[in-house]
């Protein structure tokens, strides 16, 4: 264990966090509301609990992220010492915001195997998005309704799902992903497979609430 991985063991420190802790809610955890979907339907999907104490998921993430202490501490948005107290346990009680980080990574890297193997299912079978948002519609004249709030569930093919779930593995943008949800709902509602309204074009727009479920 490197030097920048010694743990603080000078005594115990009152919570909530000691003041030196100069937390900023992290930097690498902001999603859209797609990828916060997605990531919502893998983790229904768990066959056990992440880590849920502070110093269990610290000492967790220490045991996957490169450069120690001094790693996660700039991936978490707090001090060095702070990481070294909650792995120790000499902090139990992180801020808020801290905290919301904390349980957010620690489930981000929770049992990827399960992660890996249901998102592959999914691909192959489909998934079903649940949305309430204004969609927005161009075709031919005459052919389309003018945009309206919708809630709508429906099942979306493995084509799309499979093509959903490879654009956020490459990094593809909220906008884009956006765009890839609304193809496979005018798919699987708007056009019925391809049965009517031909040349639709839907566009996502407004989204209230967006809910993904790997079946």
């Amino acid at each position: 264990m490197s030097d920048s991985d010694t743990f603080d063991t000078t005594g115990s420190t009152p919570e909530p966090e000691p003041a030196d802790d100069t937390s900023s809610g992290g930097a690498g955890f902001v999603r859209g509301v797609v990828a916060d979907g997605l990531e919502r339907a893998a983790r229904k999907k768990f066959t056990e609990p992440p880590p849920a104490t502070a110093r269990e998921q610290v000492r967790f993430l220490l045991s996957k992220v490169k450069g120690g202490t001094r790693a996660l501490a700039a991936r978490l948005g707090i001090s060095q010492r702070s990481v070294q107290r909650y792995a120790k346990g000499t902090v139990t009680t992180p801020r808020a915001a801290t905290r919301e980080v904390m349980e957010d990574d620690t489930a981000s890297q929770w049992q990827p195997e399960v992660r890996s193997a249901v998102r592959a299912q999914a691909a192959a079978a489909g998934m079903t998005v649940e949305v309430k948002a204004t969609f927005g519609f161009s075709a031919g004249v005459g052919t389309t309704d003018d945009p309206r709030m919708r809630w709508l569930s429906e099942r979306i093919s493995p084509h799309y799902t499979a093509e959903i779930l490879a654009a956020q593995d490459n990094g593809a943008t909220e906008t884009e992903l956006h765009q890839l949800v609304a193809d496979a709902l005018a798919e699987a509602y708007f056009t019925d497979s391809g049965s009517r309204a031909d040349g639709l074009h839907v566009e996502l727009r407004d989204v209230q609430y967006l809910d993904f479920a790997f079946d």
